[in-house]
């Protein structure tokens, strides 16, 4: 009997133990065509966003085998890949310290996945310009960015406002630095 996938938000892990999927795959094409370069999903808690952005991780991606059987597998140019950046800011920070190491780390998965390292003494702003910039010439496509858990950092601090508005700043930094790559991206 399949399993559901509740707190699974690994699209692979979920196509890779076959547990139970709702094919929503034919909506990411609508998306696709929207005509905006930016979309802001908002749902309740627990309602697969984080499993969406896998989902679209391994689409844009190219990674065809884990759409065999799905509505997009016949209607997607496998052929294009894009380099992805994925930040996702699911941990729980208490302070300021906490948060910067937090997207410390999440850069230095992205430069070690896309094999493209930040120059030492980077802040993160200008770690994830330089990487949106790098990853733009060294891959020859527009780079794809998906943002997880957008605001945990100001929505886990709420009890504490200070360390809240902290958070906001350090979003703010890598939010303007997204605005301002418009061009790789």
């Amino acid at each position: 009997m399949k399993k559901i996938p509740y707190g699974i938000a690994s699209f692979e892990k979920v196509k890779e133990e076959k547990r139970y999927f709702i094919d929503k795959t034919r909506y990411i094409e609508e998306i696709e065509n929207i005509g905006s370069d930016y979309v802001f999903f908002l749902r309740p808690r627990r309602f697969g966003k984080s499993l969406l952005i896998s989902t679209l991780q391994a689409l844009f991606e190219g990674r065809k085998e884990l759409f065999d059987g799905l509505a997009i597998y016949d209607s997607w140019d496998w052929d294009v890949k894009y380099p992805v950046i994925k930040i996702s800011f699911g941990g729980v920070a208490r302070n300021r310290e906490e948060m910067l190491q937090d997207v410390k780390n999440i850069m230095r998965q992205n430069q070690q996945r896309l094999e493209v390292s930040c120059p030492d003494g980077y802040n993160v702003g200008d770690c994830l310009q330089y990487l949106i910039e790098q990853v733009y010439k060294k891959y020859g496509r527009k780079v794809v960015i998906l943002v997880d858990e957008y605001d945990k950092f100001i929505v886990d601090n709420l009890d504490q406002i200070e360390v809240a508005k902290e958070g906001r700043e350090i979003l703010k930094d890598l939010y303007t630095t997204i605005k301002d790559s418009d061009e790789y991206i």
